[in-house]
């Protein structure tokens, strides 16, 4: 498991209750269940959507709403390695390192990925625009190496690709 290293960006404040369009948004999501707590992970992806991660705070209002404990909420929220617990960048780039990335040269491509963007897993750039993280398998591994930038999977990566991909991302990002 990956732990996000917590640095502070000023973009990317706590903001301490849910907003209305958010409790809006889980209710119309928990309505759709027997039980309100099945709606979990999407409640987690709303807020997520809204904020780009899920604050401790939001995680135990959405629970409330949710009528389960904060707890069990967590333990939802820390299985997907796709709800982030703590604040990424506004790009996320998760760098597949399973079996077949692996044989394709996902460990060329991280040492490429750390040398661009001077960063290491877990960790954001400065400016705040990416976070870096591995991933477990992306069920391409037919097109490996792969990665996920911002939910997009790339495939067929080397180091020009690479180079290609941040140099696009941030130029759609000025």
């Amino acid at each position: 498991m990956w732990i996000v290293e917590k640095k502070p960006v000023s973009t990317m404040n706590q903001i301490a209750a849910l907003s209305a369009e958010e409790i809006e948004e889980i209710n119309e999501e928990a309505s759709h269940y027997e039980q309100r707590r099945a709606a979990s992970i999407e409640a987690l992806k709303i807020i997520q959507k809204h904020r780009g991660w899920v604050s401790d705070q939001s995680l135990k209002e959405a629970a409330a709403l949710l009528e389960m404990s904060a707890a069990e909420l967590e333990g939802v929220a820390t299985f997907y390695n796709l709800i982030f617990r703590q604040p990424v960048g506004r790009r996320v780039i998760m760098l597949c390192d399973s079996v077949s990335c692996w044989i394709m040269g996902c460990d060329r491509l991280r040492d490429k990925l750390v040398q661009a963007l001077d960063i290491d897993y877990g960790q954001t750039t400065s400016d705040g625009e990416f976070t870096l993280l591995p991933a477990p398998c992306q069920g391409a591994c037919d097109r490996a190496p792969v990665m996920l930038v911002n939910g997009q999977l790339e495939t067929h990566l080397d180091e020009d690709k690479i180079d290609r991909i941040i140099a696009s991302t941030a130029d759609a990002n000025k």
